[in-house]
């Protein structure tokens, strides 16, 4: 007998069968590389012309939605038509202080600390208007907490089609195996948003998973 998740499993995979234009989200805690990873897509589809979103070493740089429409992917005489959207890094708490520490003046912390929450609020919302997700993580961070398990539970629960993607795999620390212990059931993909390494491996998956 086949099950009702199964059901919905088949419906789900024709869908991406016939829409080939899909909305591909990037979520995470923060500055796991996400928005780099965005940058590495876009420059890797549109060449020089591609937008370059702004990245730092603080956490909670990205605090709004950030969508570009109408991108291309192709590999080996197929495309995936799709809409990028970059999301603000998910967290469980904001502490403006935190910014402090990292050479903010109070007042400047209190707006991020501010905007971040909304960016956080903001990328919850946005789940139910993507079609698949690539969850990255940084690999030198442990991949068993809150955030983390939470958002895989949020998005397996609407339905969504999932890759993580292991990132920071250009640092010393990097340790994909974690990762891969903790998701088991999920693709799993080790890249450097950075170097670029890992990249082609991420466009095979996603051809794979989505297309």
């Amino acid at each position: 007998m086949v099950s009702f998740f199964s059901n919905k499993f088949f419906r789900f995979f024709k869908f991406f069968k016939r829409n080939q234009k899909i909305s591909l989200g990037l979520y995470g805690p923060p500055n796991a590389g996400k928005t780099t990873l965005a940058n590495t897509i876009l420059k890797d589809i549109l060449g020089d012309d591609a937008p370059e979103f702004s990245t730092s070493s603080v956490e909670h740089e990205t605090r709004k939605v950030q969508k570009i429409e109408k991108l291309e992917l192709k590999k080996n005489g197929r495309t995936i038509n799709f809409n990028l959207i970059d999301t603000p890094g998910i967290a469980t708490k904001i502490d403006f202080e935190d910014f402090v520490k990292d050479g903010m003046k109070k007042k400047d912390a209190k707006e991020r600390a501010m905007q971040a929450t909304q960016g956080v609020i903001e990328s919850i919302k946005w789940i139910d208007s993507v079609d698949a997700v690539l969850i990255v993580l940084d690999s030198t961070m442990n991949p068993y907490n809150q955030v983390n398990i939470t958002l895989v539970a949020n998005l397996v629960n609407k339905n969504k089609k999932i890759i993580v993607v292991a990132n920071k795999t250009d640092l010393k620390k990097s340790n994909t195996e974690k990762i891969k212990l903790v998701f088991p059931d999920y693709k799993i993909v080790s890249i450097s948003a950075k170097s670029g390494e890992g990249i082609e491996d991420l466009y095979d998956a996603i051809f794979k998973e989505f297309y």
